[in-house]
């Protein structure tokens, strides 16, 4: 199955998936709480050290999945150096870079299995309540599923474009893998609703 685990096992995958997610929240709370430039430096480089502690491969795998986020950077950093404002562009984009790494460094050392699980036990008390959580428990494996099914497909459509064009593809990918996205979502659709569907009642325990 293509998920966002990775395959290189390290001390952090035999820990449970609560206590990852709880230290994830914690250190986004951290973070959103100070405003030093220096402080979020520091904090990104240990986040780069914890991703080349486990060794090359998957520093390599982390970075490559982390790839997404330099056009967001660069939007970023341009925006407030128009605006005169580099230094809050620098902050922000250290806070943004550090949060992203860390959560990807949770589902990159957290199996599906055990994310659902969690997801099962935290919304327990709103099932009790009588709320519709099964929604929720079949949105958010969805989405860690399909998430790098999605990035290979626009790196498939960026190969392609490449094969055929010196320019750069940019914008012009954005119709063809919404409407790749949005066959994705058909099939996976039809095929819930074959299985029952996510929109029926939840199970009772």
């Amino acid at each position: 199955m293509i998920s966002l685990t990775s395959p290189v096992k390290t001390r952090a995958h035999r820990w449970p998936a609560g206590a990852k997610l709880a230290a994830l929240c914690l250190a986004s709370t951290g973070l959103v709480l100070v405003r030093d430039i220096a402080v979020h430096a520091a904090a990104l480089a240990a986040v780069a050290a914890l991703y080349a502690a486990p060794g090359r491969i998957f520093l390599r795998a982390g970075l490559h999945s982390l790839r997404v986020v330099l056009p967001f950077v660069a939007v970023l950093l341009a925006w407030h150096g128009l605006a005169g404002d580099l230094a809050q562009g620098v902050l922000v984009t250290l806070r943004m870079v550090t949060l992203v790494a860390l959560a990807n460094l949770v589902t990159m050392t957290t199996g599906l299995d055990a994310l659902v699980d969690l997801v099962h036990r935290l919304v327990a008390p709103l099932r009790r309540l009588g709320l519709p959580v099964h929604l929720l428990e079949t949105a958010i494996p969805l989405v860690i599923r399909f998430t790098p099914v999605l990035v290979a497909r626009a790196e498939a459509l960026a190969q392609a474009w490449r094969a055929r064009s010196r320019r750069r593809p940019g914008w012009r990918l954005v119709l063809p893998l919404t409407l790749q996205a949005l066959d994705e979502a058909d099939h996976v659709g039809e095929a819930l609703r074959a299985r029952g569907g996510a929109l029926g009642p939840p199970e009772q325990e």
